[in-house]
């Protein structure tokens, strides 16, 4: 092979990098607390909703588990407007990684929940804490311990998840080096700065994730 990788032009262009990487971060950190918040209402009625609205929450668990992301993309950005509705890149994609972060995340969640003995909630109960009380002091907090790992893992999935954002154009990394490749034609160069970045970047949701489960559990997590 003849091929010379020349990497001054991804240097010139490492401000469209960063701001791509920032973009990444901005994204995935948006759509990880929309997903935890949506999870755990999820998983909440999952475990003890009404008969009707497990239904419901099995039933959509299913359809995004067993669609590609990529197809829940293009239905949000390019089929949506069908019915009127139109929506930017950044929130179609922002829209469209919370639904199938969540749907994944709810049944880890659930696993945590439904990991607490019950006779933990009935004995609360029968002192007089009502459902929400019971969940939110007794089960909640030690259903934590079994949650946050995979959870983390999750995150940083939904993390390199979002560079399929790139295929409507939205902000972020995986877009910034279509960009940069598609002006400088260095593609090797450009999606290696790019997959460096994520790495970095996964990395580092793993380190934080760590560190956060071993402040509150006193524990470091085992890999």
């Amino acid at each position: 092979m003849g091929y010379v990788f020349q990497f001054g032009e991804m240097w010139a262009a490492s401000d469209e990098f960063v701001d791509g990487a920032l973009a990444t971060l901005r994204l995935s950190a948006l759509s990880m607390v929309l997903t935890l918040g949506l999870s755990i209402l999820g998983a909440l009625v999952r475990t003890s909703g009404p008969k009707p609205a497990r239904a419901l929450i099995v039933g959509y668990v299913e359809v995004i588990r067993n669609t590609p992301l990529l197809v829940q993309i293009f239905f949000i950005f390019f089929g949506l407007p069908s019915f009127g509705i139109r929506l930017s890149a950044d929130t179609g994609a922002l829209i469209a990684l919370t639904l199938n972060g969540t749907a994944y995340t709810i049944e880890i969640v659930r696993a945590g929940i439904e990991s607490i003995g019950a006779g933990q909630s009935e004995a609360a109960t029968a002192l007089g804490l009502r459902k929400l009380q019971v969940f939110r002091l007794i089960v909640m907090p030690q259903a934590l311990r079994v949650i946050v790992p995979p959870l983390g893992s999750q995150f940083i999935l939904l993390m390199l998840n979002s560079s399929i954002a790139s295929a409507i154009a939205a902000d972020e990394l995986t877009s910034a080096a279509l960009n940069i490749q598609g002006r400088t034609f260095r593609a090797f160069e450009s999606f290696i700065v790019a997959g460096v970045i994520y790495f970095v970047l996964s990395l580092a949701f793993s380190g934080a994730f760590s560190l956060l489960e071993r402040a509150a559990f006193g524990r470091i997590k085992t890999r």
